[in-house]
């Protein structure tokens, strides 16, 4: 009799327990959609993003920086210019010649930084005027054809100043600046000629 009581029991409470679960409302389900912020009226789409047309930011030289930098670049030239330039005398005229980057030319000009030096130049075979340095420089020969202008050093000792074509196995000095072949043979002459070198 017990056991048949407490099966009756269970089975109520069973029976309690369904209609309790029936009876609970249905959870309402999370909205997933974030709702939409409303932008205040004075905030407009174009200052959130940038118009696609607008054009991209560029870092700009200052034309000045520019400026500055071929002075310095010109100054610098002009300054080797200078540093490399040396002066001819023949009678009243004053010509300028650029010397070669060797060690007869730089001796040259060391030579020069003590005093002008003076040179008593002949005609040789209608094509050039030499003369006696009165110093030995170090030799830099190679085979040249010279031009009118080319300034040559001939056996270590010998001043040369070429108005004719010559080629041969010489050391190069430097050349005369701005002169043609005509005008250099009229200002060097016919005959014997002194030149004075120094240096600007």
């Amino acid at each position: 009799m017990t056991k048949f009581y407490q099966s009756i029991i269970v089975l109520s409470i069973a029976l309690l327990f369904i209609t309790a679960c029936e009876a609970a409302p249905t959870p309402t389900a999370v909205p997933t959609a974030v709702p939409a912020i409303n932008l205040p009226p004075t905030v407009t789409a174009t200052e959130i993003r940038p118009s696609p047309t607008a054009p991209l930011a560029t870092a700009t030289v200052p034309a000045t920086a520019e400026i500055e930098t071929e002075t310095d670049t010109n100054q610098e030239n002009t300054t080797i210019s200078e540093d490399n330039l040396m002066n001819i005398n023949i009678g009243d005229r004053v010509l300028t010649a650029t010397l070669a980057t060797n060690s007869s030319a730089a001796a040259l000009k060391e030579a020069l930084a003590e005093g002008p030096i003076t040179i008593n130049m002949r005609d040789y075979d209608r094509m050039e005027k030499v003369g006696p340095l009165g110093m030995n420089l170090p030799r830099n020969d190679e085979p040249i054809t010279t031009e009118a202008g080319d300034i040559i050093l001939f056996q270590g000792s010998a001043f040369v100043i070429y108005y004719a074509p010559n080629s041969w196995n010489f050391t190069r000095l430097g050349k005369i600046d701005n002169v043609t072949a005509a005008e250099l043979r009229e200002i060097l002459g016919a005959g014997n000629v002194t030149v004075t070198l120094s240096l600007p």
